[in-house]
């Protein structure tokens, strides 16, 4: 089989101009995703210390918890909810269904649809304060950040509500701390429901056994129910 030797050149330059523009752009995604972790790390710990000011006096039980959880997640702790803030450390791409695609800003430019990703979880205080390994957590929310620090937010109602401008504007400290705001808020008004009598009333002598001893019996916000993406009273 005959080979056009300048056909095959003419190839191969195209996919390394191809691998090199694409490994520029995923490094400097991932670079400002970091940076963004970084400052949200700093807004966690600040908010932290703020709040913790305003309730001196009351139950030491209502004192917010920062903790970094090394250098790709932190929580914070509020009440009996922890929420988690945990960075991916791979750049993504959306699908061609999502609504990304047809902004403007997408349109003339495909690799602004490049983002790195940082994601919140909803979990219970007492899942990690007992172990309680089966314990269920939520995604509440994901932030999304490309080459050019832009960012929308995906996820509960009043966080996606807040942030859906996608390629307007730059993230900034006090857009962080908005995120975190509304992230909080909605943890504490996302209650904790009792599950249909359905779904726990057989329990093993195992789980009976695992329960008394260390309180590992599976509990989430929204067990037994579906959770759906806008879902905010249940």
């Amino acid at each position: 089989m005959d080979s056009d030797p300048l056909k095959s050149m003419q190839e191969l330059g195209a996919i390394t101009d191809i691998l090199k523009q694409k490994t520029n752009v995923k490094q400097k995604i991932f670079d400002n995703t970091f940076e963004v972790f970084n400052e949200l790390k700093e807004i966690l710990n600040e908010l932290t210390n703020d709040i913790n000011e305003e309730l001196s006096g009351v139950d030491r039980r209502l004192k917010l918890e920062y903790r970094d959880r090394g250098k790709f997640e932190a929580e914070i702790r509020v009440a009996e909810d922890l929420l988690i803030f945990s960075m991916h450390t791979n750049v993504f791409q959306f699908d061609r269904d999502h609504l990304v695609w047809k902004t403007s800003y997408v349109e003339n430019d495909k690799l602004n649809a490049l983002c790195g990703v940082i994601n919140v979880y909803n979990f219970l205080t007492d899942s990690f304060k007992y172990n309680r390994l089966d314990d269920l957590g939520y995604l509440i929310g994901r932030i999304f950040i490309n080459k050019d620090r832009n960012y929308f937010v995906e996820g509960k109602r009043q966080m996606a509500f807040l942030y859906n401008n996608f390629g307007s504007t730059p993230i900034t400290l006090d857009a962080i701390k908005k995120i975190v705001e509304t992230a909080i808020t909605y943890s504490l008004e996302f209650d904790l429901l009792v599950p249909p009598y359905d779904t726990v009333k057989i329990a093993s002598v195992s789980q009976m056994n695992t329960k008394i001893e260390n309180s590992k019996m599976q509990t989430g916000k929204r067990l037994g129910y579906k959770f759906n993406s806008d879902d905010i009273n249940g």
